[in-house]
């Protein structure tokens, strides 16, 4: 048994007596978690959030957007939440993304892209390749610089945080100045040594991870599609500077470390940051982990202030 943070034990406990997830519908899962009663969490200060609509290609998606303290233009974050492309919305990351802003001094948009399965690989990247092009084209309307653009998520938002500075590489923009990846997905392979260490009782249970991956691909051919799993690209050369978080007690620690350590091959800036004893989806729970979530933020906005 791992050296599990006391919260995170407690959280497991917890978690741990929830119906087997990845034998539910998709919609069945998102309704559970809608269930739950809502938690009081302490608020970083900021200026103004907002949602707005924006296009994508014949629709729009909402984006909210949290403003800091300040005169600006500010440095932009166009943030990805979690939820294994299936699950998860603009509320799953709000508390950390008010943080995020307040910390950093970006101006943050979370971006709600649209969901597996109802829509798979690859609307969700394409929404949020569509946002990051829409957050540069419109960065002075939100008091916000073009020229200094992060982007990051966590979970299935770290994976899309990838694809999307893989994306935004091949086809020349918008310009990133880094990537924050926190506890990505970068393997559809379930088959690393965390997958076998932590497969069942940390919260992303292994069976879960595939019942994920199976809602958002169309067919086994998109594992080998690095868009889809970044850490099967060919070449990682050209990207933004990276910093890569990972949880000790998550199946995708590993694949997390690996990404990490392709890129750095690669000639990429990179850092890294592992967070003992904690599981995976520790970053967007301020209810159960505000002091490791402060602690995480306080790495990134180091990490951010180095490449500005």
């Amino acid at each position: 048994m791992p050296n599990l943070d006391p919260q995170a034990k407690a959280y497991l406990e917890g978690f741990n007596q929830l119906p087997e997830l990845h034998k539910m519908e998709a919609q069945a899962v998102r309704d559970l978690f809608a269930l739950a009663p809502p938690v009081e969490v302490e608020l970083a200060p900021l200026a103004k959030v907002e949602d707005r609509l924006i296009p994508v290609k014949d629709v729009e998606i909402k984006v909210r957007i949290y403003t800091p303290e300040g005169e600006g233009p500010f440095p932009l974050f166009v943030y990805y939440h979690g939820g294994g492309w299936v699950i998860g919305d603009l509320e799953t990351a709000d508390a950390s993304c008010r943080m995020i802003a307040n910390k950093t001094g970006r101006v943050v948009v979370s971006v709600d892209y649209r969901l597996a399965p109802e829509y798979k690989f690859p609307v969700p990247l394409n929404d949020s390749y569509a946002a990051l092009k829409w957050v540069s084209e419109n960065a002075a309307s939100i008091n916000g610089s073009d020229s200094n653009i992060a982007i990051g998520g966590d979970s299935a938002g770290g994976n899309l945080s990838a694809a999307v500075a893989l994306m935004s590489r091949d086809q020349n923009g918008p310009a990133i100045a880094a990537q924050v990846l926190i506890y990505p997905v970068t393997s559809l392979s379930y088959d690393t040594g965390s997958y076998q260490e932590f497969q069942k009782g940390f919260g992303l249970d292994r069976d879960l991870m595939i019942w994920f991956g199976d809602y958002y691909i169309n067919s086994s051919e998109d594992t080998r599609n690095k868009y889809v799993a970044p850490l099967v690209a060919d070449d990682l050369s050209n990207l933004p500077p990276a910093f890569v978080i990972t949880a000790e007690c998550d199946v995708l620690r590993d694949e997390g470390v690996a990404y990490a350590k392709r890129l750095k091959e690669a000639g990429v800036k990179v850092e890294t940051s592992s967070e003992t004893g904690l599981v995976h989806g520790y970053f967007t729970n301020m209810a159960v982990f505000p002091d490791r979530i402060k602690g995480s933020i306080s790495n990134i906005t180091q990490f951010l202030s180095g490449i500005e």
